[in-house]
Protein backbone atom coordinates (compact mmCIF):
# COMPACT_ATOMS: atom_id res chain seq x y z
CA UNK A 1 0.00 0.00 0.00
CA UNK A 2 2.84 2.43 0.80
CA UNK A 3 4.60 1.81 -2.54
CA UNK A 4 1.40 2.40 -4.53
CA UNK A 5 0.76 5.61 -2.66
CA UNK A 6 4.29 6.93 -3.36
CA UNK A 7 4.08 6.54 -7.19
CA UNK A 8 1.28 9.08 -7.74
CA UNK A 9 3.13 11.53 -5.52
CA UNK A 10 6.25 11.24 -7.68
CA UNK A 11 4.21 11.64 -10.86
CA UNK A 12 2.45 14.62 -9.32
CA UNK A 13 5.79 16.25 -8.47
CA UNK A 14 7.04 15.73 -12.02
CA UNK A 15 3.92 17.29 -13.47
CA UNK A 16 4.21 20.33 -11.23
CA UNK A 17 7.81 20.94 -12.30
CA UNK A 18 6.89 21.15 -15.97
CA UNK A 19 6.39 24.58 -17.61
CA UNK A 20 2.81 25.33 -18.51
CA UNK A 21 1.76 26.15 -22.06
CA UNK A 22 1.02 29.76 -21.14
CA UNK A 23 4.50 30.22 -19.68
CA UNK A 24 6.05 28.71 -22.81
CA UNK A 25 4.15 31.19 -24.95
CA UNK A 26 5.37 33.96 -22.69
CA UNK A 27 8.98 32.80 -23.05
CA UNK A 28 8.60 32.67 -26.83
CA UNK A 29 7.37 36.27 -26.73
CA UNK A 30 10.36 37.38 -24.71
CA UNK A 31 12.60 35.54 -27.14
CA UNK A 32 11.14 37.39 -30.11
CA UNK A 33 11.60 40.83 -28.47
CA UNK A 34 14.99 40.01 -26.91
CA UNK A 35 16.91 41.67 -29.76
CA UNK A 36 14.73 44.77 -29.49
CA UNK A 37 15.27 44.91 -25.72
CA UNK A 38 19.05 44.66 -26.13
CA UNK A 39 18.97 47.35 -28.81
CA UNK A 40 16.74 49.57 -26.66
CA UNK A 41 19.09 49.28 -23.69
CA UNK A 42 22.35 49.86 -25.56
CA UNK A 43 21.19 52.29 -28.23
CA UNK A 44 18.58 54.32 -26.34
CA UNK A 45 18.48 53.86 -22.56
CA UNK A 46 22.23 53.99 -21.90
CA UNK A 47 22.78 57.04 -24.18
CA UNK A 48 19.84 58.81 -22.51
CA UNK A 49 21.29 58.21 -19.03
CA UNK A 50 24.74 59.21 -20.24
CA UNK A 51 23.36 62.40 -21.79
CA UNK A 52 21.58 63.31 -18.53
CA UNK A 53 24.83 62.77 -16.64
CA UNK A 54 26.80 64.90 -19.12
CA UNK A 55 24.27 67.72 -18.78
CA UNK A 56 24.99 67.88 -15.04
CA UNK A 57 28.75 67.54 -15.36
CA UNK A 58 31.85 69.36 -16.52
CA UNK A 59 33.16 67.35 -19.47
CA UNK A 60 36.53 67.27 -21.18
CA UNK A 61 37.89 65.03 -23.92
CA UNK A 62 41.12 63.48 -22.61
CA UNK A 63 43.50 62.21 -25.29
CA UNK A 64 47.12 63.02 -24.36
CA UNK A 65 49.22 61.40 -21.58
CA UNK A 66 49.52 64.79 -19.85
CA UNK A 67 45.73 65.17 -19.73
CA UNK A 68 45.30 61.60 -18.50
CA UNK A 69 47.83 62.19 -15.72
CA UNK A 70 46.18 65.47 -14.76
CA UNK A 71 42.71 63.93 -14.64
CA UNK A 72 43.83 60.66 -13.06
CA UNK A 73 42.69 58.52 -15.97
CA UNK A 74 44.41 55.35 -17.15
CA UNK A 75 43.13 55.62 -20.74
CA UNK A 76 41.81 58.19 -23.15
CA UNK A 77 38.14 59.11 -22.90
CA UNK A 78 35.71 61.73 -21.61
CA UNK A 79 36.41 63.13 -18.17
CA UNK A 80 33.33 64.13 -16.19
CA UNK A 81 33.02 66.07 -12.96
CA UNK A 82 29.79 66.98 -11.14
CA UNK A 83 28.75 70.52 -12.03
CA UNK A 84 25.18 70.77 -10.68
CA UNK A 85 23.11 72.91 -13.06
CA UNK A 86 26.03 74.93 -14.40
CA UNK A 87 25.48 73.81 -17.99
CA UNK A 88 21.79 74.70 -17.80
CA UNK A 89 22.62 78.17 -16.42
CA UNK A 90 25.15 78.72 -19.22
CA UNK A 91 22.64 77.65 -21.87
CA UNK A 92 19.80 79.83 -20.57
CA UNK A 93 21.59 82.91 -19.23
CA UNK A 94 25.11 83.08 -20.71
CA UNK A 95 24.93 81.65 -24.21
CA UNK A 96 23.88 84.39 -26.64
CA UNK A 97 22.58 82.05 -29.33
CA UNK A 98 20.48 79.47 -27.51
CA UNK A 99 17.41 81.48 -26.47
CA UNK A 100 17.08 83.32 -29.82
CA UNK A 101 17.36 80.04 -31.72
CA UNK A 102 14.92 78.40 -29.32
CA UNK A 103 12.41 81.19 -29.93
CA UNK A 104 12.99 80.94 -33.69
CA UNK A 105 12.43 77.19 -33.61
CA UNK A 106 9.18 77.46 -31.63
CA UNK A 107 7.93 80.27 -33.87
CA UNK A 108 8.65 78.35 -37.07
CA UNK A 109 7.09 75.16 -35.74
CA UNK A 110 3.46 76.31 -35.83
CA UNK A 111 3.21 77.38 -39.51
CA UNK A 112 5.36 74.47 -40.64
CA UNK A 113 3.18 71.90 -38.87
CA UNK A 114 -0.02 73.51 -40.20
CA UNK A 115 1.29 73.54 -43.79
CA UNK A 116 2.48 69.92 -43.64
CA UNK A 117 -0.81 68.72 -42.14
CA UNK A 118 -3.01 70.53 -44.68
CA UNK A 119 -0.81 69.53 -47.62
CA UNK A 120 -0.62 65.85 -46.61
CA UNK A 121 -4.39 65.63 -46.08
CA UNK A 122 -5.03 67.30 -49.45
CA UNK A 123 -2.68 64.94 -51.28
CA UNK A 124 -4.17 61.91 -49.49
CA UNK A 125 -7.65 62.96 -50.59
CA UNK A 126 -6.43 63.22 -54.19
CA UNK A 127 -4.65 59.86 -54.09
CA UNK A 128 -7.76 58.24 -52.66
CA UNK A 129 -9.71 59.09 -55.83
CA UNK A 130 -9.91 56.80 -58.84
CA UNK A 131 -7.91 58.06 -61.80
CA UNK A 132 -5.40 56.78 -64.32
CA UNK A 133 -1.85 56.64 -63.05
CA UNK A 134 -2.94 56.54 -59.40
CA UNK A 135 -0.39 53.83 -58.55
CA UNK A 136 2.45 55.86 -60.07
CA UNK A 137 1.30 58.99 -58.24
CA UNK A 138 1.22 57.13 -54.94
CA UNK A 139 4.71 55.77 -55.57
CA UNK A 140 6.03 59.29 -56.20
CA UNK A 141 4.62 60.63 -52.94
CA UNK A 142 5.63 57.53 -50.99
CA UNK A 143 9.20 57.73 -52.27
CA UNK A 144 10.41 59.80 -49.28
CA UNK A 145 9.05 57.14 -46.92
CA UNK A 146 11.25 54.54 -48.60
CA UNK A 147 14.49 56.45 -49.05
CA UNK A 148 14.36 59.25 -46.47
CA UNK A 149 17.08 57.75 -44.31
CA UNK A 150 19.78 59.85 -42.69
CA UNK A 151 22.61 59.34 -45.26
CA UNK A 152 20.31 59.52 -48.31
CA UNK A 153 18.55 62.62 -47.04
CA UNK A 154 21.89 64.21 -46.20
CA UNK A 155 23.15 63.67 -49.76
CA UNK A 156 19.93 65.03 -51.27
CA UNK A 157 19.91 68.13 -49.08
CA UNK A 158 23.58 68.71 -49.78
CA UNK A 159 24.99 68.09 -46.31
CA UNK A 160 27.82 65.84 -47.50
CA UNK A 161 30.95 67.05 -49.30
CA UNK A 162 32.73 64.89 -51.84
CA UNK A 163 36.41 64.50 -52.61
CA UNK A 164 36.13 66.12 -56.02
CA UNK A 165 34.64 69.35 -54.64
CA UNK A 166 36.51 72.03 -52.75
CA UNK A 167 36.08 72.35 -49.01
CA UNK A 168 32.78 73.83 -47.95
CA UNK A 169 31.04 73.24 -51.28
CA UNK A 170 27.99 71.02 -51.12
CA UNK A 171 27.39 67.82 -53.03
CA UNK A 172 23.83 68.54 -54.04
CA UNK A 173 23.03 71.10 -56.73
CA UNK A 174 19.38 70.26 -57.08
CA UNK A 175 18.05 73.75 -56.46
CA UNK A 176 21.10 75.97 -56.84
CA UNK A 177 20.70 79.34 -58.50
CA UNK A 178 22.71 78.28 -61.57
CA UNK A 179 20.34 75.39 -62.18
CA UNK A 180 17.33 77.69 -61.86
CA UNK A 181 18.89 80.06 -64.40
CA UNK A 182 19.45 77.18 -66.79
CA UNK A 183 15.85 76.00 -66.46
CA UNK A 184 14.54 79.53 -67.06
CA UNK A 185 16.83 79.91 -70.07
CA UNK A 186 15.52 76.62 -71.43
CA UNK A 187 12.01 78.07 -71.17
CA UNK A 188 13.12 81.17 -73.06
CA UNK A 189 13.29 83.49 -70.03
CA UNK A 190 16.52 85.50 -69.83
CA UNK A 191 18.12 88.25 -67.73
CA UNK A 192 15.88 87.94 -64.71
CA UNK A 193 16.54 89.97 -61.60
CA UNK A 194 18.90 88.17 -59.20
CA UNK A 195 16.47 88.67 -56.32
CA UNK A 196 13.64 87.10 -58.33
CA UNK A 197 15.87 84.16 -59.25
CA UNK A 198 16.75 83.67 -55.58
CA UNK A 199 13.05 83.81 -54.69
CA UNK A 200 12.25 81.12 -57.27
CA UNK A 201 15.09 79.02 -55.91
CA UNK A 202 13.75 79.37 -52.36
CA UNK A 203 10.21 78.45 -53.43
CA UNK A 204 11.33 75.35 -55.33
CA UNK A 205 13.52 74.29 -52.42
CA UNK A 206 10.63 74.77 -49.97
CA UNK A 207 8.32 72.71 -52.20
CA UNK A 208 10.90 69.94 -52.32
CA UNK A 209 11.31 69.96 -48.53
CA UNK A 210 7.53 69.96 -48.08
CA UNK A 211 7.12 66.94 -50.35
CA UNK A 212 9.96 65.20 -48.57
CA UNK A 213 8.59 65.81 -45.07
CA UNK A 214 4.96 64.85 -45.76
CA UNK A 215 5.37 61.30 -47.07
CA UNK A 216 4.54 59.43 -43.86
CA UNK A 217 1.62 61.75 -43.06
CA UNK A 218 0.17 61.14 -46.53
CA UNK A 219 0.50 57.40 -46.02
CA UNK A 220 -1.30 57.53 -42.65
CA UNK A 221 -4.08 59.77 -43.96
CA UNK A 222 -4.59 57.57 -47.01
CA UNK A 223 -4.87 54.46 -44.82
CA UNK A 224 -7.47 56.26 -42.67
CA UNK A 225 -9.46 57.37 -45.72
CA UNK A 226 -9.58 53.83 -47.05
CA UNK A 227 -11.13 52.66 -43.77
CA UNK A 228 -14.26 54.76 -44.37
CA UNK A 229 -16.97 52.25 -45.39
CA UNK A 230 -18.48 52.51 -48.83
CA UNK A 231 -21.92 52.23 -47.25
CA UNK A 232 -21.39 55.60 -45.54
CA UNK A 233 -20.68 57.22 -48.91
CA UNK A 234 -23.72 55.57 -50.49
CA UNK A 235 -25.99 56.64 -47.62
CA UNK A 236 -24.71 60.21 -47.82
CA UNK A 237 -25.27 60.27 -51.58
CA UNK A 238 -28.84 59.00 -51.13
CA UNK A 239 -29.47 61.77 -48.60
CA UNK A 240 -28.27 64.33 -51.14
CA UNK A 241 -25.12 65.33 -49.24
CA UNK A 242 -22.52 67.23 -51.25
CA UNK A 243 -18.86 66.34 -51.26
CA UNK A 244 -18.11 69.30 -49.00
CA UNK A 245 -20.74 68.20 -46.46
CA UNK A 246 -19.55 64.58 -46.62
CA UNK A 247 -15.99 65.66 -45.89
CA UNK A 248 -16.78 67.76 -42.81
CA UNK A 249 -19.54 65.56 -41.34
CA UNK A 250 -18.30 62.05 -42.20
CA UNK A 251 -14.71 62.00 -43.43
CA UNK A 252 -13.15 64.50 -41.03
CA UNK A 253 -14.62 62.99 -37.83
CA UNK A 254 -13.74 59.43 -38.88
CA UNK A 255 -10.10 60.26 -39.61
CA UNK A 256 -9.70 62.54 -36.56
CA UNK A 257 -7.70 59.90 -34.59
CA UNK A 258 -5.19 59.79 -37.43
CA UNK A 259 -5.13 63.59 -37.50
CA UNK A 260 -4.02 63.53 -33.88
CA UNK A 261 -1.41 60.85 -34.62
CA UNK A 262 -0.08 62.81 -37.60
CA UNK A 263 -0.04 66.01 -35.57
CA UNK A 264 2.11 64.39 -32.87
CA UNK A 265 4.44 62.87 -35.46
CA UNK A 266 4.79 66.15 -37.38
CA UNK A 267 5.55 68.17 -34.25
CA UNK A 268 8.25 65.72 -33.19
CA UNK A 269 9.66 65.50 -36.72
CA UNK A 270 9.81 69.31 -36.92
CA UNK A 271 11.56 69.63 -33.59
CA UNK A 272 14.24 67.00 -34.27
CA UNK A 273 14.98 68.04 -37.85
CA UNK A 274 18.73 68.47 -38.32
CA UNK A 275 18.06 71.82 -40.02
CA UNK A 276 16.21 73.04 -36.93
CA UNK A 277 18.09 76.04 -35.41
CA UNK A 278 18.28 74.49 -31.94
CA UNK A 279 19.35 71.09 -33.23
CA UNK A 280 22.00 72.76 -35.38
CA UNK A 281 23.31 74.59 -32.31
CA UNK A 282 23.30 71.41 -30.20
CA UNK A 283 25.24 69.53 -32.89
CA UNK A 284 27.67 72.44 -33.25
CA UNK A 285 28.38 72.44 -29.50
CA UNK A 286 28.89 68.69 -29.60
CA UNK A 287 31.34 69.00 -32.51
CA UNK A 288 33.17 71.65 -30.46
CA UNK A 289 33.61 68.96 -27.75
CA UNK A 290 31.32 70.81 -25.33
CA UNK A 291 29.38 67.69 -24.49
CA UNK A 292 27.98 68.94 -21.20
CA UNK A 293 26.61 72.16 -22.68
CA UNK A 294 25.18 70.42 -25.74
CA UNK A 295 23.50 67.80 -23.54
CA UNK A 296 21.96 70.51 -21.35
CA UNK A 297 20.64 72.34 -24.40
CA UNK A 298 19.18 69.10 -25.74
CA UNK A 299 17.47 68.29 -22.43
CA UNK A 300 15.93 71.76 -22.16
CA UNK A 301 14.68 71.38 -25.71
CA UNK A 302 13.31 67.91 -24.94
CA UNK A 303 11.36 69.16 -21.92
CA UNK A 304 9.86 71.97 -24.01
CA UNK A 305 8.83 69.45 -26.67
CA UNK A 306 7.25 67.20 -24.03
CA UNK A 307 5.24 70.09 -22.55
CA UNK A 308 4.16 71.28 -26.02
CA UNK A 309 3.03 67.78 -26.99
CA UNK A 310 1.12 67.35 -23.72
CA UNK A 311 -0.74 70.63 -24.35
CA UNK A 312 -1.47 69.73 -27.99
CA UNK A 313 -2.75 66.26 -27.10
CA UNK A 314 -4.89 67.61 -24.24
CA UNK A 315 -6.55 70.17 -26.52
CA UNK A 316 -6.92 68.15 -29.73
CA UNK A 317 -8.09 64.97 -27.96
CA UNK A 318 -11.31 66.72 -26.98
CA UNK A 319 -12.30 66.98 -30.65
CA UNK A 320 -11.27 63.47 -31.68
CA UNK A 321 -14.09 61.10 -32.59
CA UNK A 322 -13.66 57.44 -31.69
CA UNK A 323 -16.09 55.02 -33.29
CA UNK A 324 -16.47 52.88 -30.15
CA UNK A 325 -17.29 55.85 -27.89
Amino acid sequence: MDIRRQKPRREQKIKKSRISYEKKKGLYGYGFIAIWIVGFIYMFLIPIIQSAWYSLSFTELVTTPEQMEKRGMSSAGIYTEWNNFGNYEEALFKDQNYLPKLTESLGAMVPQVVVVMIFSLFIALLLNQKFRGRTLARAVFFLPVLVATGPVLAVIRGDISTNGISSGEQFSSLFQTDLVDELLSFLGIYNLNEQLTTTIQTITSDIFNLLWSAGIQILIFLAALQQIPVSAKEAAAMEGATGWEFFWKITFPMISPMILANLIYTVIDTFIDSENPVMSLVLAQSRALKYGLSAAMAWIYFLIIAVALAIIVAIVSRFVFYEND
